[in-house]
């Protein structure tokens, strides 16, 4: 199991768009693949549970990956974060 901290760095947070862009990622991993803030924790496969994050700009989120695939999961999903979501 890999758990990593990640920080929403894109201005508009987490809405739509980066939402389907984590859950498109997350899906093509055969790993379970969490994302945690506070008491919240979502399904990375889901839209509707990223979206419901409402993680703004700045967040610091807990990225968790289980399985044989966790390594390359969370460095995918790190990348989307790292690139703003190609939004700025």
């Amino acid at each position: 199991m890999i758990e990593k901290i990640i920080v929403v760095k894109n201005r508009a947070g987490i809405h739509a768009r980066p939402a389907a862009l984590i859950a498109q990622t997350a899906n093509t991993y055969s790993c379970e693949i969490t994302l945690a803030h506070g008491e919240t924790t979502v399904n990375a496969k889901s839209i509707m549970g990223v979206i419901t994050m409402a993680a703004g700009y700045n967040t610091q989120l807990t990225i968790t990956a289980d399985g044989a695939d966790e390594k390359e999961a969370v460095q995918a999903i790190e990348a989307l974060f790292e690139s703003k979501f190609t939004e700025e």
